[in-house]
């Protein structure tokens, strides 16, 4: 089976559950965002919400992603920078690790990074996110030599605004014959970094996930003809769709697949983890329906609990179904 190697900001996520929007009015962040803060930003909204119910848990989109492929069974490996003395580091190397997750963390005296989510009544979330020490990974401390172990690269979207670290990470990978993945991670990202966007994709990339808003701001385009367009750079375009489900470009066939129906409280991770089981489907040889079948699962699981992460039964339900 192949393996799978994924590289992001190692965060961890602070799930806080609002009782309206108006809180995001309050610290003038943009609903369904993910906006990045300096620490006296991020210490000034974590006050603001005591008194709210919070859950804890290791995060970072591509931390999510891998996590997942973990659970699921599949070989998995995951490099990120932290501080392995604080409270947080200590938690986020051992919730990995706990998964199954070959971690290959770098070490920092910076504090661990930590995205506070903050999830609106419609199960909307926003971010604001202290990237800490994951912000500091460069290109020079990645190992090379890891990389050879695996056969899939995940790039999380988030980190293309570390270019430096971005370039080095596809060219090594290119380099040892890896699929490499990309998570287009948020809107506002691929508004900002667009022109990077395109040339790494156009490059390196094999698979790309989007979703709706995410590929609009891409391609300029609605989802089917987004899609189609992915899917002149790449092998694997991927275009979510929420409820309506997603779309699957490969080898110029088109696959839909359905959601699933669920009751959701919280949609933090509903992409992270159609990436995950997508991705195990990969290394299984799965037909491209079946593996976004699988996405489709995870993801609508993930959505009925608080939290980026799917409740722990569902992963032996998973199993019996593929």
């Amino acid at each position: 089976m192949k393996k799978i190697l994924g590289l992001g900001n190692a965060l961890v996520d602070i799930m806080t559950i609002l009782k309206s929007d108006d809180f995001l009015n309050e610290v003038g962040l943009p609903k369904g965002s993910m906006q990045l803060v300096d620490a006296g930003i991020s210490n000034e909204v974590y006050k603001k919400t005591e008194g709210l119910k919070k859950t804890i848990a290791s995060g970072g989109s591509a931390a999510n992603t891998i996590y997942g492929i973990a659970k699921l069974g599949a070989g998995a490996g995951y490099i990120g920078k932290i501080n392995k003395e604080d409270e947080l580091g200590k938690f986020f190397e051992n919730d990995m690790e706990s998964a199954g997750v070959d971690t290959h963390l770098i070490h920092s005296t910076t504090p661990t990074g930590k995205a506070i989510a903050l999830v609106s009544p419609d199960a909307e979330r926003t971010f604001a996110t202290y990237l800490g020490a994951a912000v500091e990974l460069t290109g020079e401390e990645l190992d090379p030599g890891i990389f050879g172990k695996y056969d899939i690269f995940l790039l999380e979207g988030y980190l293309v605004y570390n270019e430096e670290l971005v370039m080095k990470a596809v060219e090594v990978a290119k380099e040892k014959n890896m699929m490499i993945a990309i998570d287009m991670a948020s809107y506002n990202v691929v508004e900002d970094k667009k022109d990077f966007l395109e040339k790494i994709i156009k490059n390196y990339v094999d698979i790309v996930f989007a979703n709706e808003e995410e590929a609009k701001a891409f391609t300029g385009l609605e989802p089917e003809d987004a899609l189609h367009k992915i899917a002149e750079e790449v092998t694997i375009s991927v275009v979510k769709i929420g409820e309506n489900g997603s779309m699957i470009k490969y080898d110029g066939k088109v696959y839909k697949v359905p959601a699933i129906k669920v009751n959701p409280v919280d949609t933090t991770g509903a992409g992270d983890f159609y990436a995950a089981g997508f991705l195990f489907g990969l290394t299984k040889g799965f037909s491209m329906d079946k593996c976004g079948a699988i996405g489709s699962y995870l993801a609508g699981k993930v959505t009925e609990t608080i939290g980026a992460k799917p409740d722990k039964n569902v992963w032996e339900e998973i199993k019996k179904l593929y």
